[in-house]
């Protein structure tokens, strides 16, 4: 495998409201056209944060944008900020747009997350759906969630099942004065009406001790239904990362095959699954060789094969810390959540932020296999 080309898909504007793009996503349409969105604010959390939308017609060469089809609503008189955006693909023609909607009104001015209790601000996930390829959208309307997520994160696109049923990928978080013990889990939520209702969660990855998180858990489809899942695993007793965990579903996310360390350590992006079944998948090697790399495999739940380096960055290597103050403490990271999409033509294309610190562009490169 190896990376034929690469480029800027959002160039950041220091001293702006543009000047860190993070959290990039690429949907490919079944028209051929890619569609990008991400999210821009004046640093890497802030309540001036909104998201951008590209699209590009030559495979990821060029990109025009951005545009601003999305805008955070009030949610019971509180105004908030999209933290992200997803785009997932109906049927041709038809798309819906999945976010992560932080209230900014609550704690006015405080973080995302406590760093002293490990708490997240009040968030909510938000749906909108597109019956014209995304030329205009409908108004959002808020998914429900049952008191025991809590503050819920959107980890993944909307995924489409085989049965046409649609998959929300969903982390629990605490409240943000609770003080009370974290026990994170990973759940799925199933809607069989195309996002109109959705089901009580199911349990997708969860340490029962509740030492070990999974997190930003990134799932794709493979032809035949199964859904492959790869969590950022981290144990919160001795403060430190484990290797990647994989997990199987082939009953459609009702029930999952145990944790299978995958050898690599640190964040994994959303693996490119093509129509034969192989799977790239791109991950963060943030306090190894602090780089991107990404890597082959002939099946979703086959080991992986040859590597390749899609980022290195220059900076010296991070160091380590406890679990508040390393999460509190995410904007001094300048670069990550790479996100993979198969193309048309059998390559990947992973989509990633990079730069200084209070200048974050979103790049990309295409993997050839």
């Amino acid at each position: 495998m190896q990376v034929v080309a690469s480029g800027i898909l959002g160039r950041a504007a220091p001293g702006t409201d543009r000047a860190c793009l993070t959290f990039p996503s690429v949907t490919a349409l079944a028209d051929g056209r890619l569609l990008a969105t991400l999210r821009a604010g004046d640093e890497k959390d802030s309540a001036r944060e909104g998201i951008e939308a590209y699209s590009s017609v030559d495979g990821g060469a060029n990109w025009v944008g951005p545009t601003h089809p999305f805008v955070a609503p009030e949610l019971q008189g509180r105004s908030g900020s999209l933290k992200l955006c997803y785009i997932t693909e109906l049927a041709p023609g038809r798309l819906v747009a999945a976010a992560m909607w932080v209230d900014r009104t609550s704690f006015p001015g405080k973080p995302l997350f406590n760093a002293e209790t490990e708490g997240c601000l009040p968030m909510a996930i938000l749906l909108s759906n597109s019956d014209d390829n995304g030329a205009t959208w409908s108004a959002w309307r808020q998914v429900p969630m049952p008191e025991e997520i809590g503050p819920p994160s959107l980890t993944s696109p909307l995924l489409r099942l085989r049965d046409g049923r649609l998959a929300m990928s969903i982390e629990t978080n605490k409240t943000y004065l609770d003080r009370s013990r974290w026990r994170q889990r990973a759940v799925f939520l199933l809607s069989d009406d195309e996002g109109v209702t959705w089901s009580t969660p199911t349990t997708v990855a969860e340490d029962p001790e509740g030492r070990i998180f999974n997190w930003d858990l990134r799932c794709g489809v493979a032809p035949d239904g199964r859904i492959v899942s790869f969590a950022w695993t981290y144990d919160s007793r001795t403060t430190s990362y484990l290797n990647i965990n994989r997990r199987v579903s082939d009953d459609g996310g009702l029930s999952w095959a145990g944790p299978e360390d995958i050898g690599v350590a640190d964040q994994a992006a959303r693996p490119a699954i093509f129509a034969d079944g192989s799977m790239v998948l791109a991950w963060v090697d943030s306090f190894g060789s602090r780089s991107i790399r990404a890597r082959h495999a002939a099946d979703i739940a086959a080991p992986l094969g040859d590597e390749v380096v899609v980022y290195a960055h220059p900076q010296p290597e991070a160091t380590s810390a406890g679990t508040g103050e390393m999460l509190s403490s995410m904007g001094l990271w300048n670069f990550g959540l790479p996100s993979a999409t198969a193309l048309p033509d059998g390559d990947a294309l992973v989509v990633y932020y990079a730069g200084e610190t209070g200048a974050l562009d979103v790049r990309w490169a295409r993997l050839r296999r």
